[in-house]
Parts: structure tokens; sequence; C-alpha cells
């Protein structure tokens, strides 16, 4: 067995605290077996702790997600919602769709000021932007799956909160960047606020998140829903200008769907319907890229990349047009991913220049924002396989704490078309199909997805990264499939994108400069960014040998069972 372990060993003298020690692992190779990839060292150990306990996937990933509530506050969460696919070891396919909704008050006008301009601070910051939460309900609908209790499964985050752990260097930079934010848009003190700037080593100790989730562990459900914590929460929008009541709680319902199911190039991909676009622009990126056969290329080359950017422009027109909430609109993703539409679709591309967006729809300003979600990629040793991505949408959600509950609340309201027209904060343009109205579920790039070769996983896959999420998902599949690279190369090579509008490509820091100065030649805009997407991957070979890659852009770690 191979590993490649980055030990950062953290100590604090001043608070007696069970998590001082941080072991990041980024790669492993293991055989009969489960594994757990996440964003932070100690919830892949919670998930990996489930498994030896004698835990499914479905466990693990379970508390895997409430670990991450705890030690990842600007991503995981119990106050935002997230997608399940799942695939188990007799061919069962599901996944399930715990995506925050629309409060009953909303209305389609509601962050739209007196001139008619969209106020994007309202939907993006403070109480008004908060969806009603679906991660708790999410993982209550997934015990179905589980062989353990939720009891157990809740328990190491509780140790988590109560006890203490010691923080990272990133975790520190971020609550000190976050700090005007968390202060502003909270009425009273809280825990991630301090005098002095926080550091790496130092000890986050959570005793309010502690009580909240023992509160689930002993009421279950209506520990969250109703009672305590419902209270909480409603008193919480009354501090502002927020709109949940207790009756939009206590009706949250999860969503159990078919997962999206195509096939490619031998290959089956399982992944995640709508409301999320990713399932969807996935299965276009691929069946479109897949007309200029992308094994004859390398990866990150110009023809490759232009193929792919070519793929992602029509995709992402489609998005902004056609795709919301499936039980608001009419579904046409059989029509929108079958091979006569694409094959329309992609007459007009030519290696001889880029496709000016306004041919694949109508152009309008976009501004660029930054990126905040997260994913977990599990198989346990009996090759039942797990993929959730979850968020609070913006980093740390809407910056507001449930006072006396101790968690942070999203800011998912900024998913729907706030205006028909008008851009998220990641860029992304949509139309009436995403539009507001009360108990909606509001459009998502999360892309969990799960490759199958001869009906068993062959690759468990994804990424955070607001719109980004598709398109990295993408150029995964792409990179092992077409490229035939391993998964420590597919994770961490430089990675691009784009959405239709803007009209540019953006390119990690890092990529090959001679591929975007070639495709600069052909009409091409690019755009350097610092980061695209945080990917969590597990490839399994045909002979069951496991190969787990957590992502060397962040904390992102690897835990064995």
């Amino acid at each position: 067995m191979k590993k490649i372990i980055i030990f950062l060993i953290l100590f604090s003298h001043t608070f007696s605290a069970q998590y001082t020690d941080i072991n990041i692992v980024k790669e492993v190779k293991v055989k009969n077996k489960g594994v757990v990839v996440s964003a932070h060292p100690l919830a892949s150990e919670a998930g990996s702790k489930i498994l030896k306990m004698g835990g499914n996937a479905y466990d693990a990933i379970v508390a895997t997600q409430y670990a991450l509530a705890v030690v990842y506050p600007q991503a995981g969460n119990i106050g935002g919602g997230g997608f399940l696919v799942g695939v188990k070891n007799n061919g069962e396919k599901f996944s399930i769709d715990y995506r925050e909704t629309a409060p009953q008050k909303a209305t389609h006008s509601m962050y739209i000021d007196k001139n008619g301009k969209a106020n994007t601070d309202l939907s993006q910051n403070g109480r008004l932007a908060v969806g009603v939460p679906g991660s708790v309900a999410g993982f209550f609908a997934t015990l179905k799956h589980c062989k353990l209790s939720m009891d157990q499964l809740i328990q190491p985050a509780i140790d988590l909160a109560e006890k203490g752990f010691a923080i990272t260097e990133q975790e520190a930079n971020l609550l000190n960047a976050s700090k005007e934010y968390f202060q502003k848009h909270n009425t009273s003190s809280i825990v991630f606020v301090k005098s002095v700037p926080w550091k790496a080593g130092d000890i986050l100790v959570q005793k309010e998140l502690a009580e909240t989730l023992k509160l689930i562990q002993k009421q279950g459900l209506k520990g969250f829903y109703e009672g305590k914590t419902a209270g909480l929460l409603v008193a919480e929008m009354k501090k502002g200008n927020g709109i949940i009541t207790l009756e939009d709680l206590k009706n949250y319902k999860v969503a159990e769907r078919k997962a999206l199911e195509f096939e490619y190039k031998g290959n089956t991909v399982v992944s995640m319907p709508l409301p999320s676009s990713g399932g969807i622009l996935l299965a276009q990126m691929l069946k479109m890229a897949g007309y200029e056969n992308l094994e004859k290329y390398q990866q990150n080359s110009t023809k490759a990349v232009q193929i792919m950017v070519e793929a992602e422009r029509r995709a992402y027109a489609d998005r902004a047009e056609h795709m919301g909430d499936p039980d608001f609109i009419e579904d046409k993703t059989s029509y929108l991913i079958s091979d006569e539409y694409i094959k329309n679709r992609w007459k007009n591309f030519s290696f001889n220049k880029a496709t000016p967006s306004s041919e694949v729809g109508k152009i309008i300003k976009q501004p660029k924002e930054s990126t905040e979600t997260t994913h977990i990629s599990v198989i346990d040793k009996n090759g039942n396989a797990a993929a959730v991505t979850t968020t609070l949408n913006g980093l740390y959600g809407s910056k507001v704490m449930v006072s006396g509950a101790g968690f942070f609340l999203n800011n998912e309201m900024d998913d729907f078309s706030i205006k028909p027209g008008v851009p998220n904060m990641y860029g992304a343009v949509g139309g009436e199909a995403n539009s507001i109205q009360p108990n909606k579920r509001m459009l998502s790039s999360m892309t969990p997805t799960i490759v199958l070769k001869n009906g068993k996983p062959y690759m468990v896959v994804g990424t955070p990264g607001g719109t980004t999420i598709p398109t990295s998902v993408y150029q995964s599949i792409v990179d092992v499939v077409d490229f035939k690279l391993n998964a420590n190369i597919s994770v961490n090579a430089p990675k691009f994108h784009h959405q239709w509008l803007p009209e540019t490509v953006a390119f990690e820091k890092n990529f090959p400069e001679t591929t975007i100065q070639e495709l600069e030649k052909l009409g091409y805009k690019a755009e350097k960014w610092n980061q695209i997407g945080r990917t969590e991957m597990i490839l399994i070979d045909d002979n069951g040998n496991i190969h787990a890659v957590a992502d060397g852009r962040g904390d992102d770690s690897v835990a064995v069972e």
C-alpha cells in the first residue's frame, strides 16, 4: 500500500482538546478496504471510523457530512443543502435531493428595487438570502440505505464540536478574512470572532453547535425542524429581514429522484438530475466532445481544450434557458441529452475559430465571483459507492449564524434567477425556468457523479466550485477515460472553465501558456484564476484496486477503513 502523508502536528497549551493532530493524507492505494475523501482530514477520519464500526458507504457519507459541519464551516453544514448519488453493490442506483427551498413568503420580485434593478446584496448576504435548509432532512433520508443508527453517525461530529479541534492555516486565514462580515451580519457575538487573529493550531470549540447536534441525536428530524432549534432559527430571521417561518421548516421535504444515467465510451455515468444542472451539462458536454475523438489528443493541448470549451459553451447556454426545479417547470432532460439534439447543437463547431457566444444565446454582461462548496467521495469494502456535494452557497453562506444554535445559514436564494438575465454570484444567468417561487428549489451546478464499468463503480468523483463544478467533473472523466491518466494527475492538473457567458475562458494560473496563446490566436479570450475547484476522486480498477486522491489545492484528505 502506497501512502503520501503530510503531517501537520498542531498543539495548543491553553486548552485540553482531543483533536490536536491533523494528518492530511493526499493519496492512498488499497484493496478490500473502504475509503473516504473529503475537504478536511478530521471529517474523512469520522467517515472511516464509521466504516470500521461496520457501517457502509452511506453510513460513512452521513457521518462525514455532520463532521464537515463542525470542522469545515465555510461549506460543510446543517444550515444548507446538498445532493447524494449512490450506487449499491446490487446495481441499485439512486439520488437524494436535499436542496434548499424558497420560503412560502418568497416572491418573484423580492430582490428587485422600486427602479426595477436587482439588488444582489440582499440575495447574497444577510437573512433574506436564506433558503429553507435541507441537509439534516437529507441525512435522515439516507438512513434507509445505512446499517447503523443516526445516534452513532452523529456522535463523531458532537465530539469534534464539544471537545474542540486545532484549526489549519487555511481555516485561520479564512476566519480572519471573514471577521468583518461576521460582525456585520450577526447581532450577537459568535464563536468565530475573537479579539486577536486566528492562527494555525488554535482550538475551536463549538458548544452551541454540539447542543444542536445532540438535539438531533435525541429527537431526530424534529430536533432540527421543530422545537428549540427551529424556534432559534425563526428568531434569527426576525432580527433582520428574513422570511423563513416555523411552518416552512416543518414542511420541508426531501425529494428522492431517479439518478440521471447515460453512456460514455462503454461506461455508464450516473449523476444528479434536475434541479442540479450538473448531470445534464455533463451528458451534453461529454457527448459533444465525443464526436471529435478526444482520445487522439493530449490533456490540456490546444485542440482538446478547444473541443471541450465549445461543448461547455453550448451546454451552459442551454442551462440558462431550460433548467430549473422539475417540480415547477417542464423537464426537458431527455430532449436536451438526446443524440439528435446534441448533434444539431454541435453543427457549427469549427477548429478554425472560437464560436461567438452570441451564436448560442443572447449576450448579457457578466461579473465573475468566487465560490465555496464541498464534496465527499466514498466507497466501502463491499463495493457500495456514494458521492455527495453539499453547500451553503457562498463562503460561510449568508454569514448569519443562528444565535444559540451555533450554525451558519445558507445564502442559496441567490441561485435563483433573481431577475431573468441578471447573473448570480457565480456569473450564471438564468431565465424564467429558474425564477423565484414559494417552495421551489433553486437550480444548482453540484455534480456528484459515479462512473460504472461493467456495472461496477469505476470512478467516484465531484468537486466544489459553483458553476465550475460540471466542467471540472467533465475534465476528470475525460482525463481518465480518454487520456488514460491516473487519479493523481487528473485531480491535480491545472483546470480550465467556460460557461457561455462571460465570453472568457478561465485558466488556472499554472495552465500551459503555449495552449493559452494558441487559443487566443483562434479568438478565445483568456483569463487567469488562482484556483478552480477541489476534486475528490476514487478510481477502482478491474482487479478491485482502489486509488483515492484528495485535491492538493486545500486541506483535503483521504482516510482508510
